[in-house]
């Protein structure tokens, strides 16, 4: 495991290296300070300022260098548009050959310079979060307030790169003529445009959407899988596919997502009525579908911890505990037992395998195909959450075989138990067990009180951090020599590590990023609140069927898709993302807003008109809140049993615990008030995280 400090300067380009952040210097200049803080020779507002002036030579430095090689790719390229000139009016194979491999060398060189940002905008992000952690103060809202909204920001040059899009189209055009299109006279800027087949074209655009965070419809989708990727960019060269990579396997676990996702929402336009069935209030609904997420908070936890060692098993266990589970909830009907059905739905959610099914993309799938599994690991999430409710509208029959019922309540139960039969043996004779690797731990050669200063340093504590003996020792050893290191920080192999607990895990959240859980936990809620109370509700003031229920919750299911098209593709690309946040934060609030029942009759359109506009929004909000948080997380928490990905699980599932037991609870006071007492806490949630978000806005950056 190598520390950040040292990829970034691995990934430097040598001949460069004087023009990139200066990291390490960054790094000891906060040890500094922290210093002549605790002893009083520096107040906070002079400690701001000189950092700020510290920044802002830096920023400076690679900005101009930038704009400095910026000028001579255009240069060149100016060159090479005199020659191509030249030759369309007196073509020669040889030279046409010879002008298109200069193109791809400008192109190259484009793509150097890519990565050389895109490496300086890394570690620009890296040292204002260590900033941030070690005072406790927000430096960052500071900075990027004063800097990035300036007419003469150079921040923006850093974070949008100003001008090397029109490199970008100069080399792209040129490149997509020189290409043999069999007497077309189409360029890139008609309309439908044509594939352009050059690798180095495609990999500039690649670098260009990663820095600037333009997203596609895959991008923006695979964003909602919350697969946190490394924070530095692969060399350029590093093309190597990973060994421990099976299609099958991949598909078997989208196949178990999808599954899993079926079964979560195939018993939700019934519930009122299977709880009825036995005797039970219709809104104890809340508890039934509710009851699969309250195991699943558990099941998270020993799955991810699982997944370190075996895939294969996990699976096999996930599909065996939900084959039971749906047996157990189909039987309580004959058993007239409202236990045993609950009893069932707490097995299916402690075979939640969820969290192996993201780890399995994490770890074996190769990263240029990472984007295309995560965004299919979404879709299989979606279309599980729209075949549910579906699936549930076609079994509207009722027959017996021998003492088995076989019913619109009982199923569910009884399809997806042999669903996970299937499912069973297509894993046991078909997944491949990837081999594990074993993590290695570098022992560092310092001292052991440096390492406990370097992990203290990590967690962001307050107290003071004294240069030992040891650590001036450890910096003179250095094999750099150099004197703006910290090395002893970077050393520290604890420091690295993935958490090993919840609460270590937490300890290395920072204010933004429990602003982006609250976020998650609030849109969850809301979600969770609408679907699970769905039929409760509509039978209430609109005496639905259980069809009518199970279509409006499938065409919701239905608009996942197509919302993320649209902002994945063209949303995304017009607004920052923390401006989409803000605003999905707000119309989940308006949606909240017009679901109260106050002072008109409660009407069709309006139930339809706001559960559409909370469901659509909360999506959105979903996939943007996500990427936002893979940005600001810690790189510790991208592996290891305790990851990012089930943070945010936990917290998802414990806001759908919290909504099923608010529906029931609610319910005690009567159907008439269980639509505006479960729509209270809703508010407040969302109003808390708008609040928060206004709080951190200029952290999210």
């Amino acid at each position: 495991m190598v520390a950040f400090g040292k990829k970034l300067k691995q990934r430097q380009i040598q001949e460069w290296q004087e023009y990139y952040i200066k990291y390490k210097l960054m790094k000891k200049k906060v040890k500094q300070y922290a210093q002549q803080i605790e002893v009083g020779t520096q107040d906070r507002g002079h400690v701001l300022k000189d950092f700020s002036r510290m920044l802002d030579n830096q920023i400076e430095t690679i900005v101009l260098f930038l704009l400095e090689q910026q000028g001579i790719l255009a240069s060149r390229i100016a060159k090479l548009g005199k020659w191509h000139e030249a030759l369309q009016q007196q073509p020669e194979i040889s030279q046409i050959s010879e002008l298109r491999e200069a193109y791809r060398a400008a192109g190259q060189d484009l793509l150097k310079l890519l990565f050389f940002v895109e490496i300086n905008a890394v570690g620009l992000r890296k040292i204002l979060k260590k900033f941030d952690k070690r005072f406790g103060y927000r430096f960052t809202n500071y900075y990027v307030k004063t800097r990035a909204n300036h007419p003469y920001s150079q921040l923006q040059q850093v974070f949008k790169h100003v001008g090397i899009g029109a490199v970008v189209g100069a080399i792209s055009r040129n490149l997509h003529e020189l290409q043999d299109r069999q007497g077309s006279y189409l360029s890139i800027y008609d309309q439908p445009a044509l594939p352009l087949q050059d690798p180095v074209i495609e990999s500039v655009r690649a670098a260009v959407d990663r820095l600037t965070h333009s997203t596609n419809f895959l991008n923006f989708l695979a964003q909602h899988a919350l697969i946190i990727q490394e924070e530095l960019p692969a060399p350029i060269e590093d093309h190597i596919d990973d060994q421990r990579y099976h299609f099958m396997s991949l598909v078997l676990n989208l196949a178990n997502t999808f599954l899993y996702m079926v079964n979560t929402y195939i018993i939700v336009p019934t519930a009122d009525d299977y709880s009825l069935s036995l005797g039970a209030a219709a809104t104890v609904c809340g508890v039934v579908i509710g009851a699969m997420a309250v195991a699943q908070v558990f099941s998270s936890v020993y799955f991810s911890a699982w997944s370190n060692k075996s895939y294969f098993r996990p699976l096999v266990f996930s599909s065996i505990v939900l084959l039971v589970g749906n047996t157990f909830y189909a039987l309580a009907y004959d058993i007239h037992s409202i236990w045993v059905l609950l009893f069932g739905r707490l097995l299916c959610g402690f075979g939640s395998a969820r969290a192996v099914n993201r780890r399995y993309i994490s770890d074996c799938v190769p990263l240029k195909l990472r984007m295309q599994a995560s965004a299919a690991f979404v879709s299989a999430s979606a279309l599980g959450m729209a075949c549910g409710p579906a699936l549930a509208a076609l079994l509207q029959t009722n027959f017996k075989i021998y003492k088995l019922t076989f019913n619109q309540n009982t199923l569910p139960g009884w399809v997806m138990a042999v669903a996970w039969l299937i499912y069973l043996i297509w894993l046991w004779f078909t997944f491949k067990e990837p081999p594990h690797e074993v993590e290695e731990t570098h022992i560092p050669q310092e001292s052991n009180d440096g390492a406990v200063e370097n992990d203290t340093l990590e967690r962001g504590l307050k107290q003071p951090l004294l240069l030992t003996s040891e650590d001036i020792s450890e910096e003179k050893q250095d094999e750099d020599t150099d004197q703006d290191c910290d090395e002893s920080e970077e050393s520290a192999d604890e420091s690295r590590r993935p958490a090993t607990s919840i609460r270590s895990a937490y300890r290395l959240l920072t204010p933004s990023v429990k602003v982006q859980l609250l976020i998650y936990f609030m849109l969850k809620y809301v979600m969770e609140v609408l679907l699970s109370e769905s039929s409760v509700v509509t039978t209430y003031y609109f005496n639905w069927s259980t069809s009518s229920v199970a279509i409006f919750l499938a065409c919701l299911g239905l608009t996942v898709l197509p919302v993320n098209i649209i902002v994945g593709s063209y949303i995304s690309n017009m607004f920052e993302d923390r401006q989409i946040l803000l605003a999905s934060e707000i119309m989940v609030l308006f949606g909240i807003l017009l679901s109260f029942n106050m002072f008109f009759p409660y009407s069709v359109p309006q139930y339809v008109c706001s559960g559409l506009l909370v469901f659509v929004s909360a999506e959105v909000l979903e996939g943007v809140n996500l990427s936002l948080l893979s940005r600001v997380m810690s790189s510790r928490l991208s592996r290891g049993t305790y990851n990012g990905g089930l943070l945010s699980t936990e917290a998802g599932t414990i806001a759908r615990v919290i909504a099923d037991a608010t529906i029931t609870l609610a319910g005690y006071l009567g159907q008439s008030r269980l639509l505006n007492i479960t729509l209270l806490p809703s508010l407040i949630v969302c109003i808390s995280s708008i609040i928060s978000t206004c709080y951190t806005y200029n952290s999210l950056y």
